[in-house]
């Protein structure tokens, strides 16, 4: 009779021991692997966020940047605001209300701001004429010219309660109004500006509707602002951790032209405020770019070279456009430094930060310049702020070019 033995063959214990190592060594290696692509899951989004805040800031601040200086198109004084008066300004302008978040809101003439600049432009409207009656600097009442393009049948040209209008002559000198009631011969006027009107306009001043946006970093709130004078500034991007402007601008002054474009010292004029009438030696006619000189008497620019003709822009710093000459002249409530004609382009820098203090690393972490605002982040799991540096060349600037 045959004996079956059963085989009782198995895993020893040291071959149980080893198993659990290697397996526990593969589990290791596998959350090792996956450790940092769950931080990496956590942070990409907000990598994507500060990207679209900046896709948004840049494309905001370049549209209204390229609509700079677009002037009347309509009646008499045509062409780009800066023949008039400077339409980019490095500094906040306005008047309503005085302060917002705890900052003065207008900063007053002749102001230098690298984290905060202004701009005029005249939208698309049929609301172009002139005043048809002087307007003195204390008036409230508006009176204009019915030119054949203002829209028929509306009374005013077409000005309508709410609007604001930018009045404005050839001597550098502007204010900007809000229409608060129209009447068939007259609108009523508030004015934007704090006080009364920076001068008296004679007949024939140019008054336009208006588009002005001042933009500028509040560092408290770490916001990007836009204000347009008379209402509340509104938020448009938030943790913006560092903004800046500076300005690049033509190294020759001023000079007269005739109409082919040759040097002719009785003429037009290459860039800002034409002179009217003939070079005399009362300086009658010449503007705060241009004066009348010598015997004979011609006429020269006021504004210093900068530089070679021909070699490109020059950046313009901020004791140029600070110092005068002063337009339209340097007691005008509403004076800008007449170097601000100068500007072609300007170079815009916006930095965006995330708002996770946990996604932003610390002080001690050896890469604190990645965070103007270092957080409690460690490993891979960091964001660093983003920025990102671009230029804009006004069309409406650069139309001599």
């Amino acid at each position: 009779m045959t004996k079956h033995i059963r085989s009782e063959a198995g895993f020893s214990l040291m071959e149980v021991l080893v198993a659990t190592a290697i397996m526990l060594v593969v589990t290791a290696g596998i959350f090792t692997v996956m450790n940092p692509s769950g931080q990496m899951f956590q942070a990409q989004p907000e990598v994507v966020d500060i990207q679209q805040r900046l896709r948004i800031g840049v494309d905001t601040i370049t549209k209204d940047l390229m609509m700079a200086g677009a002037g009347a198109y309509s009646g008499t004084q045509l062409g780009t605001l800066n023949g008039f008066f400077a339409s980019v300004q490095p500094e906040r302008i306005g008047n309503f209300p005085a302060t917002f978040n705890g900052i003065t809101l207008d900063q007053g003439p002749g102001v230098y701001t690298n984290n905060a600049l202004t701009i005029f432009y005249v939208p698309s409207t049929s609301s172009q004429t002139t005043i048809s009656q002087g307007m003195p600097n204390q008036s409230a009442e508006l009176k204009v010219n019915p030119e054949s393009d203002c829209p028929q049948g509306q009374n005013l040209c077409g000005f309508s309660v709410g609007m604001t209008v930018l009045i404005y002559d050839s001597t550098g000198s502007y204010d900007t109004m809000t229409i608060t009631q129209v009447q068939d011969a007259a609108g009523h006027l508030q004015h934007n500006q704090q006080g009364d009107l920076s001068k008296s306009y004679g007949p024939d001043a140019k008054i336009v509707q208006i588009l002005q946006h001042a933009y500028y970093l509040d560092t408290t709130s770490r916001q990007l602002m836009q204000w347009d004078g008379a209402n509340n500034p509104v938020p448009l991007l938030d943790e913006v951790v560092g903004l800046n402007f500076e300005y690049y601008g033509e190294p020759q002054p001023p000079a007269m032209v005739d109409g082919n474009g040759l040097v002719n010292l009785t003429q037009d004029v290459t860039y800002g405020p034409t002179p009217s009438g003939v070079p005399n030696a009362a300086g009658t006619g010449d503007t705060c770019t241009i004066q009348s000189v010598g015997n004979p008497t011609i006429r020269q620019p006021r504004l210093a070279v900068l530089g070679a003709a021909g070699t490109g822009l020059v950046k313009l710093t901020q004791a140029q456009l600070t110092d005068g000459p002063w337009c339209p002249d340097a007691n005008n409530p509403n004076r800008f430094d007449a170097d601000l004609f100068r500007i072609r382009k300007i170079r815009v820098t916006l930095r965006v930060q995330t708002a996770n203090v946990n996604l932003r690393g610390p002080v001690t972490s050896g890469l604190s310049s990645l965070w103007v605002n270092p957080g409690t982040g460690t490993g891979s799991r960091l964001v660093g702020d983003q920025q990102i540096r671009f230029d804009v060349s006004p069309r409406n600037l650069n139309l001599s070019r």
